[in-house]
């Protein structure tokens, strides 16, 4: 497992070498940054012998653990070295875990930020997640991803899968090495590319990667090993909580569940025993409740509790959830802890995911729930009430049962077939009691079943007492991933007892979550995100093939074959309300007036309002949904009640920040085909702290094409165009949704807004024009049109052509411009924008209702939508790179290779061909008589011990496939086998070579370092410390 980190100047690059030389060493993993890209990098893995000492010295003082991944950052890549770690403790035997300590990041790129490798002391930085660097001095750019790691909650082993339960890594169907479970392989982004790299490479070079221990996969959570003699014979007990990086984030950012079907803080925890006769495993599992719900603005005591999509709309992702739950477990018990009392957020939050889940139609053997609300039932401490919820959940628990193997021969005795899905608010404090006394009743069951004996019972208490010492740790780590500190009533799960001082130590918690998720939270969640490869304009690091550039610019041009077009319908409208509530007015001339000509239902009706409230003093710091809610349901009304309907409408969010309100209906038939529904917020009003101006917005994934949808109000006033200006590129730059996504980052961009631009003309010429309908009149003078002829806002955004009256300021009730003393100048200050390659505009209009001094607008859009076969295109790819590697093969005017290294004749009946053929460059096709039968699925003539068919040797094509297009041997002076050696198998004349000799040593020379120590002595010096 330990590695040597190796750095060499020019060109620079980073070398894992084992530190162990006697034991038939594996090879050492060479990294260098492809200057062409920033997201690329070149990986080679180099047998000892061709390894040159003399080039490089040793960067690590100390041996390091291996390698995370790579990541760019801030233009540069980064390798993720585990620089420290210790030993947790063994789960089975040849099962040993260890927590990483601290993580450092090398750069591939330049040597400034070597003098800054070393991460600060954990003590420095506890509070400090800001990524900002105010004081100018130089930080390194990965520093707050040390800092994540040195947390102490990331686990790994070199031993086995730690992603799995010991019951998923003993069935049949996890057999197969590197399959690791999505859900915990928390550096599956920083990783990607070096598993791709080791896909490419043959089964002995993969087995060279494999025993370096180069890579590590690493979990986050909590393990917690206690070992102890029961019966003169030791016994391991282990907690392992394994966090999903699915939906992972911090306690106010990641809330229910996505459109995917994952939950925020999921997590699977083991709890397991283990001897050399017998292992005893048996999994919970827990996660937010599923269904759309979100906690915004400040939380003090009270929760807000909003619940942001409609239950029709909702279904299809619980669906997702428990399917794969069913799928994954057999059988899902669910055992919800949310208070009952109905003037509580709590209760709400209780009542939706109890219809979430009838609505299944599921039977109840296979998803079921159990509704205890543990604050009331075990009301002042009295905890022994869960006795209540046990008794419950006793047939259930016999029904599931646990884990049980025999270790002697690895015979499986029991398995477990159904888990207990627990959940609270956070899924914390009281989820982990539950799960305590769970976990407790089933290993107390097993130890009975097992020993039975009456003088046992002092030895089996002793390991309960461990059992609940761990489970409270469990809960306190978990707790401090998600809410930042321990975990409220830890010390009842530790001692069994309630006391004073437990009580204040839970409220000096409590006081502390507040200020964590308040004001700390938001950076740490972008430093999850970072990690996890999921900030917006963020991708993988890839290893440099040329052949897989190739088939990337081959799978561009084919995107045909691999996915699949339809036009949808959008119809987008907008209606500042001047305050005004609902009055009864039909908005059938607003909503179905586009259906009067077009007989295409639209798809979505995205509608946007401005002053939904009245802008007070005492309003424009609140939001009051209530208003919202009432034209919601008018809204739905007037869609699901017209004759001759086809469609049944759904809300599919909707969002509001104070005056400015979205809400989006769509298609019960297409909501299963859209994803990433998020919303984001941004004032400009009263210096961005008033939400009585700015924007509310709403974007989504339609298949594989993104819409973002924007309801905003600009600054009032016929002169301040620089100050709607202002507010367009305020709202246009600095509105984020998750994950730092803008509003630019989008396919296509509709803005259904009061933009608040008027007609810069005399009042009096303005009332005559309209009067005479002289609409291109008024036009000429538009101060929107104007702006954005001369660039200053809105770029690349078309509008429809105006063919309506202005839309403002009417008398309250009447179809007569504003009369009142103010005599304000009728404008078009309610728009439609658009942005898309793939979006036309279909029809741009006005509406005539009279509830307001506004006319609403809308516009009815066509769409195209873009469906990715991610099966197809990975099937196509795979076929690609076979047909590519061929034709590169016989190219007919490669360019010159370097000489081959001579090679010693072998005899070759008992050889096996590598299942790989991309560096064979001598074409063998047509020039043998006795060619042997075709092989197949299950019969691969290579593998019979028949002799390779003789070839050609002057039919040989001297064109590298690793090599680019532009390839120059005077610039590329590296031996033939040491260029190969980063993505194809090795050859088979250097296979025979390998074969029939030993490797020659290379001289070793002396290293340009601070006591010109040479390489292979310091590693010698590490082999023998061990």
């Amino acid at each position: 497992m330990q590695t040597h980190l190796l750095l060499r100047e020019f060109p620079r690059a980073l070398a894992l070498r084992p530190t162990v030389l006697d034991e038939a060493p594996s090879a050492v993993l060479v990294l260098q940054e492809y200057t062409d890209s920033t997201n690329k990098a070149v990986a080679k893995l180099v047998a000892p012998s061709e390894f040159e000492d003399a080039q490089w010295r040793i960067l690590n003082s100390r041996p390091v653990f291996g390698c995370l991944g790579l990541i760019t950052i801030q233009s540069e890549c980064f390798v993720a070295i585990v620089t420290d770690c210790v030993s947790v403790g063994r789960i089975r035997a040849g099962e040993e875990i260890y927590k990483i300590s601290s993580v450092t990041f090398y750069s591939l790129s330049s040597s400034k930020y070597d003098d800054l490798i070393d991460t600060p002391g954990k003590d420095n930085w506890e509070d400090d997640w800001d990524q900002s660097n105010p004081s100018g001095v130089i930080q390194h750019p990965c520093a707050p991803l040390q800092k994540l790691f040195s947390l102490g909650n990331f686990y790994f082993t070199p031993d086995f899968d730690l992603t799995k339960t010991v019951q998923a890594r003993t069935s049949s169907a996890s057999i197969g090495i590197h399959s690791f479970d999505d859900h915990f392989l928390w550096n599956q982004f920083l990783i990607s590319g070096l598993l791709d790299f080791r896909s490419k490479l043959n089964r002995s070079r993969q087995s060279d990667l494999d025993r370096g221990g180069f890579l590590v996969f690493a979990i986050r959570g909590y393990v917690g090993v206690e070992s102890m003699m029961i019966d003169n014979e030791r016994y391991e007990l282990s907690v392992i909580s394994k966090l999903s990086c699915l939906r992972a984030g911090t306690r106010f950012n990641s809330r229910g569940i996505d459109d995917d079907g994952h939950v925020a803080n999921f997590v699977e925890t083991e709890t397991v025993l283990y001897s050399d006769r017998l292992c005893y495993s048996y999994t919970q599992i827990r996660g937010s409740v599923p269904v759309f719900w979100e906690q915004q603005g400040m939380q003090l005591v009270q929760h807000k509790i909003q619940i942001s999509r409609g239950a029709d709309a909702t279904q299809p992702a619980v669906k997702r959830h428990f399917d794969e739950l069913v799928d994954r477990y057999s059988s899902v018990c669910n055992i919800n802890l949310l208070s009952q009392k109905e003037t509580t957020g709590e209760a709400l939050l209780s009542s939706t995911f109890n219809t979430a889940v009838n609505k299944l139609g599921v039977d109840k053997s296979i998803v079921s729930m159990v509704n205890f609300d543990l604050h009331a039932e075990c009301k002042g401490g009295n905890y022994d009430n869960m006795s209540y919820l046990m008794q419950e959940i006793h047939s259930t628990l016999e029904k599931y049962g646990y884990f049980l193997m025999d270790t002697d021969d690895n015979s499986i005795i029991y398995k477990q077939h159904g888990v207990f899905r627990t959940n609270c608010m956070d899924c914390l404090d009281r989820t982990n009691l539950v799960q305590n006394e769970i976990s407790r009743n089933m290993l107390q069951t097993f130890l009975q079943n097992q020993f039975g004996n009456q003088h046992m019972r002092i030895t089996i208490e002793n390991l309960m007492a461990r059992h609940s010492h761990l489970w409270a740790e469990n809960g306190d780590g978990l707790s401090k991933i998600y809410a930042g500190t321990g975990a409220l009533k830890s010390s009842f799960t530790r001692t069994g007892k309630v006391t004073f001082m437990n009580v204040l130590s839970d409220a000096t918690r409590s006081v502390n979550r507040f200020y964590i998720n308040n004001f700390q939270d938001k950076g740490r969640q972008e430093v999850i995100d970072l990690l996890l490869g999921k900030l917006a304009n963020q991708s993988a690091m890839i290893i440099h093939d040329p052949l897989s550039d190739k088939v990337t610019r081959q799978l561009t041009k084919r995107i045909k074959e691999y996915s699949s077009k339809r036009k949808i319908t959008i119809y987008c409208g907008s209606y500042n309300l001047n305050g005004k509530s609902f009055m009864g007015e039909q908005l059938d001339p607003w909503l179905l007036q586009s259906m009067n000509w077009n007989e295409e239902e639209p798809d979505l009706y995205v509608i946007g309002f401005q002053e939904i409230v009245e802008l007070s003093p005492q309003q424009v710091m609140l939001t009051d949904a209530k208003k919202r809610k009432v034209w919601e349901d008018q809204i739905e009304i007037t869609l699901n009640s017209r004759a001759n309907s086809k469609s049944k409408y759904i809300l599919l969010r909707s969002s509001q920040l104070v005056g400015a309100a979205l809400i989006v209906f769509a298609k019960s038939t297409i909501v299963d085909e859209i994803r990433n529904v998020e919303f984001a917020i941004k004032k400009t009003g009263i210096m961005g702290i008033a939400g009585n101006k700015g924007a509310v917005a709403i974007r989504m994934d339609f298949g594989d094409t993104s819409f973002c949808f924007v309801a905003a109000h600009l600054a009032s006033g016929h002169s301040n165009v620089e100050e709607r200006n202002t507010d367009f590129h305020t709202i246009n730059e600095g509105l984020q949704f998750l994950r730092k996504k803008t509003i630019g980052d989008h396919d296509n961009i509709i803005w259904c807004s009061d933009l608040n631009y008027r007609v810069s003309l005399p009042n009096e010429e303005v009332r005559r024009y309209a009067e005479a309908n002289n609409i291109s009149a008024l036009l000429n003078s538009d101060q929107l049109i104007r702006e954005m002829k001369e660039g200053r806002v809105f770029p690349g955004y078309e509008e429809g052509v105006i063919t309506f009256l202005p839309t403002y300021k009417y008398d309250n009730g009447t179809d007569i411009y504003d009369t009142s003393e103010k005599q304000r100048i009728p404008g078009w200050t309610d728009r439609i924008l658009y942005k898309g390659k793939n979006i036309k505009l279909i029809q741009y209009s006005r509406a005539d209702l009279r509830t307001s001094d506004h006319r609403p607008v809308f516009a009815v859009f066509q769409a195209d939508i873009l469906t990715l076969d991610n099966e197809a295109r990975v099937k196509l790819h795979k076929e690609l790179y076979q047909s590519l590697s061929t034709i590169d093969i016989r190219s007919p005017s490669p360019p010159d290779l370097p000489k081959r290294k001579p090679t010693t004749p072998v005899v070759t009946s008992s050889l096996k061909l590598s299942d790989s053929f991309v560096d064979t460059l001598i074409d063998v096709s047509f020039d043998s008589n006795d060619l042997p039968p075709p092989s197949s699925d299950t019969r691969k003539w290579w593998e019979d011990g028949q002799a390779i068919p003789k070839a050609d040797k002057s039919r040989a094509i001297g064109i590298n496939p690793f090599e680019d297009d532009d390839y120059s041997p005077s610039i590329h002076k590296m031996s033939l086998d040491s260029d190969w050696t980063p993505l194809s198998p090795i050859s088979i004349a250097q296979s025979m070579n390998d074969r029939s000799s030993p490797p020659t040593p290379k001289r070793n020379a002396s290293i340009v370092s601070g006591n010109n120590s040479n390489v292979s002595n310091v590693i010698g010096f590490w082999n023998k410390q061990s």
